[in-house]
């Protein structure tokens, strides 16, 4: 899993942060991603203004959509 953050965020503290909540996204939607894959995931700046769990709920959705064996039930 790879994370790059676009410098449409001006800052290195809001690039920073949506890092973060890209990295609790995923691990909250983990299970719902192949078991391997190489995946990069690209920050915009609607991450910082959703609510968290919007955020999850749209990496659960992004990951269901990759094919491949599960890693969870």
């Amino acid at each position: 899993m790879g994370f790059a953050v676009s410098r449409q965020l001006k800052t290195a503290v809001e690039r920073n942060r949506v890092r973060r909540r890209l990295r609790e996204a995923f691990r909250a939607g983990r299970a719902s991603g192949p078991r391997c894959a190489d995946i990069v995931v690209i920050g915009r700046p609607a991450a910082l203004r959703e609510p968290f769990e919007a955020v999850v709920m749209h990496m659960r959705q992004a990951l269901a959509t990759i094919p491949g064996p599960r890693c969870g039930p």
